[in-house]
């Protein structure tokens, strides 16, 4: 049986060898890479440069500091030590609570420990006004 239909050649499929340069893409990578290292050397050289430059000079010294050696800086100062801080104005806070003390010697005014403060204020009341009536 024959075929009505005729039969049709094609041409050999290539590939378009005129639009990529995968040489040149080769070569630009490798030059990147090359010049990526270079930078890199160059900067970790530049490091250890200036890290033995450093080392090297010693401390500054400062001719107008050294008669200043022993002032404090001006109030408020920080903390060198915050727990003890604490530590001790609890103490005084305590003292304050638990002992007889003028407040204004002057004036008459004098504090009592709170325990008894509470106790006088229990027997005595607490002052109020006088409403209306």
């Amino acid at each position: 049986m024959a075929s009505d239909t005729p039969h049709t050649t094609h041409a050999p499929a290539h590939h378009e060898e005129s639009d990529v340069n995968i040489r040149a893409i080769f070569a630009f990578a490798a030059g990147l890479a090359g010049v990526t290292a270079a930078i890199g050397v160059i900067v970790w050289g530049l490091f250890v440069y200036f890290n033995t430059r450093a080392d090297g000079s010693g401390a500054p010294v400062f001719p107008l500091a050294t008669a200043q050696e022993h002032r404090l800086p001006p109030e408020p100062r920080l903390q060198t030590n915050p727990r003890e801080d604490l530590r001790d104005l609890r103490d005084a806070e305590q003292q304050t609570l638990t002992t007889y003390g003028w407040v204004d010697r002057n004036a008459g005014i004098v504090r009592i420990p709170i325990d008894d403060a509470i106790k006088l204020t229990l027997q005595r009341g607490l002052p109020s006004r006088q409403g209306r009536q």
